[in-house]
């Protein structure tokens, strides 16, 4: 399971982690696929494109894992 640092911000938006780690490679692209339903947050299906990740929550796709740390 990769780990995503916050760096001091209360959240992120789930588009842009899933740009940001690359595994879209596009916002564009991270948008569409978590429209479709392609992403979980926390075990849950996720179709919100500016859902707010915060500390604690999981994030999946495409069989990679990502765990929100705080710092």
């Amino acid at each position: 399971m990769e780990e995503f640092d916050l760096n001091g911000h209360e959240f992120v938006e789930l588009y842009k982690i899933l740009k940001i780690e690359g595994m879209a490679s596009s916002g564009g692209e991270a948008k569409a696929v978590i429209a479709a339903g392609q992403v979980l947050v926390n075990g849950e299906i996720e179709t919100q494109k500016r859902k707010k990740i915060v500390a604690g929550d999981i994030i999946e796709f495409r069989n990679e894992k990502i765990h929100i740390q705080p710092k």
